[in-house]
């Protein structure tokens, strides 16, 4: 298959799903992306990576209309509106959610098109390409719905109009006038199942129950600042990344969308990365969200039962008790190409699975504990077995905290030791004995507190340059690293610490370009990445990290520079898309770039908003 510039921008999407997957939809009224039963799966429609890879468009006839998007308040409905000469129409986007936990839900992708004004002429057409493009399904027709399958994925097809079947697509023209409406209703099928189709009530009673869902679960926030469609957007968001099934959190429902247009930096993101999923938990509870956090430390304990199982707690596996990343089911996704496609913008490879799974990271063992203290003191607090299993964990990571690993940033090069995965190992240590200090739990704080005291040492003497006046991005180095800006939020250092304002100045000096902040310095920094051609991928230019430029925000706020701080966080508002939604990166156009959306950059505007508000009102 082949790519083509003209395929829609990454940013030019809004997300719709059902907590077991998700789908994008673009401004010209396209699904290009969708994998269904769950956000891992193979892809049914993968146009963005491929204009081969399966689609399903609905949109007016008229070259010249113009569109746009928005989510119906307080939802995660997206309404693509598009304008011709001769009237409006809107297609309403969303996989229902009836219920929290609901036993009997069925997974379907729901569009209904209204007539608005006027008259309108639209052309629905769905090509579906299972396997990732992959195959061409053969469709068949029984009355009035379209069905087809492929190994284990079994669709079906309805519609309130009439059908056109080919071989592998199903077509259909509307003309809708003022307050007409048409339906298409894609359901996700067991083996044998029938379609249940749709009529007009069906449809209007699942999206004021999928409407009320949303609008009962956020109503849980106790956000009530400055930024509250921000701060509840990026909680949409995060909420259409967890999995319910399985308490997992996704990082990004997507693959593959490229950190840079035609470049080779393009990763499977549709799984359950630990460090991720952990700040996902701590920005959530922030909020109030109580039941994702709750969820996810389900999750967890089913991976450290397995570890104990194993024997990796006991340093049977060299990459210790957790794995970096899982799939849904708590598998160990390997990566691979997938040659056939183009990629988004012949951006390759494409990637699926993903080979940080092979990686050791010491910094997650720090993040998955506060997230735990955190949810012990704010939530529902953690078991006997959860003490239990953190304990093995701890024990293992004290054994461990001065090997080199592949660091936060996840270096395909040879392991280093890494300022950010010392910090994390510290914070690992230090919640321990504060989770057993509150709750009066078993554990030897002597020993915890002689090697927290030894990593806070080495951080202190080894990752300082007093010549730079800065902590840095390895021990002995004077390379910079965005991530030491986590110093004061983790509590390793007071924010008015001249060692920490003094690394915030260098950060601002070389990361730092008009509030957007890249991680490191490609040039010197160095991640093992290498393009089509052999060369270093780390020299080509690299887009700013959205995280870093909430990081610093929250940086700025905690350094006392409010001016600062919301001057900077206003600015990284304009480089949201129209929804509000981001990307992983921002190009040096303003471009959003990697895979979409990400949940990492939403946690952090919600961290960087709530201190900066709280900062604000004091």
């Amino acid at each position: 298959m082949t790519g083509t510039p003209d395929q829609l921008a990454i940013a030019d999407h809004g997300l719709v799903g059902d907590l077991r997957t998700a789908a994008l939809v673009g401004t010209d009224g396209t699904i290009d992306w969708f994998c269904p039963g769950r956000f891992d799966a193979p892809s049914v429609f993968a146009a963005i990576l491929d204009p081969g890879a399966g689609s399903w468009r609905i949109g007016p006839d008229d070259p010249d209309a113009r569109s746009q998007q928005y989510y119906h308040p307080e939802t995660n409905i997206l309404v693509t509106r598009f304008m011709t000469e001769e009237g409006v129409v809107e297609v309403q986007d969303f996989m229902p959610v009836l219920r929290a936990h609901d036993p009997d839900h069925r997974q379907r992708l729901v569009r209904r098109v209204v007539g608005l004004r006027g008259s309108v002429d639209l052309t629905m057409t769905m090509a579906p390409r299972p396997d990732y493009g992959l195959t061409q399904p053969d469709l068949s027709r029984s009355d009035d719905v379209v069905r087809f399958a492929d190994g284990d994925v079994h669709l079906a097809l309805s519609s309130t109009v009439a059908l056109d079947v080919d071989d592998c697509s199903a077509s259909a023209t509307v003309g809708l006038t003022t307050g007409e409406t048409a339906l298409f209703v894609l359901e996700v099928l067991a083996p044998g199942e029938d379609a249940r189709g749709c009529t007009e009530a069906d449809v209007d009673e699942l999206f004021d129950a999928t409407a009320a869902f949303w609008r009962g679960w956020l109503s849980q926030s106790t956000y009530t600042g400055r930024w509250r469609e921000w701060v509840d957007r990026s909680a949409l968001t995060l909420k259409l990344l967890c999995h319910e099934p399985s308490g997992g959190i996704v990082a990004s429902p997507t693959t593959s969308l490229p950190e840079s247009i035609g470049g080779s930096r393009n990763w499977d993101y549709r799984y359950v990365w630990v460090r991720d999923a952990a700040f996902s938990v701590y920005a959530l509870l922030r909020l109030g969200f109580t039941d994702e956090a709750g969820a996810f430390v389900r999750f967890l304990s089913e991976r450290l039962g397995e570890a104990a199982e194993e024997g990796r707690d006991r340093g049977d596996d060299d990459l210790g008790p957790l794995r970096v990343l899982y799939d849904l089911d708590g598998g160990i996704p390997h990566e691979r190409e997938l040659d056939h496609l183009a990629g988004h913008r012949d951006s390759r490879p494409v990637r699926v699975g993903n080979g940080a799974v092979d990686q050791l990271q010491l910094d997650v063992y720090g993040e998955l504990i506060d997230s735990v203290y955190l949810f012990d003191k704010h939530g529902r607090g953690i078991s006997h077995d959860a003490w239990s299993d953190l304990q093995r964990v701890v024990s293992w990571l004290m054994q461990n905290w001065e090997r080199p690993d592949a660091g936060m940033w996840e270096i395909r090069s040879e392991p280093r030791t890494h300022t950010t995965s010392l910090v994390m190992s510290w914070v690992a240590v230090e919640r321990t004995m504060r989770i057993a200090r509150r709750r009066g739990l078993p554990g030897d704080l002597t020993e915890l507190a002689a090697v927290r005291d030894a990593i806070y040492e080495r951080v202190m003497t080894e990752c300082w340059n007093d010549e730079l006046g800065s902590f840095t991005a390895f021990p002995g180095g004077d390379v910079l690293d965005a991530a030491t800006l986590l110093m004061p939020m983790v509590k390793m250092v007071a924010p008015d610490d001249p060692r920490f304002l003094g690394t915030l100045a260098r950060v601002e000096e070389r990361l730092v370009s008009d509030s957007l902040v890249l991680r490191y310095d490609p040039e010197h920094f160095g991640d093992g990445v290498s393009a089509a051609d052999g060369s270093d991928e780390s020299l080509v230019e690299e887009g700013t990290f959205s995280l870093c430029s909430f990081w610093y925000v929250e940086a700025l706020t905690r350094a006392g520079r409010l001016d600062d701080a919301r001057l900077a966080l206003e600015k990284m508002f304009t480089y949201a898309n129209h929804l509000g939604q981001y990307a992983e990166q921002v190009g040096l156009n303003g471009e959003q770039l990697g895979n979409f959306p990400q949940g990492f950059t939403h946690l952090s505007l919600i961290s960087a908003v709530i201190n900066l508000d709280r900062s604000l009102d004091a």
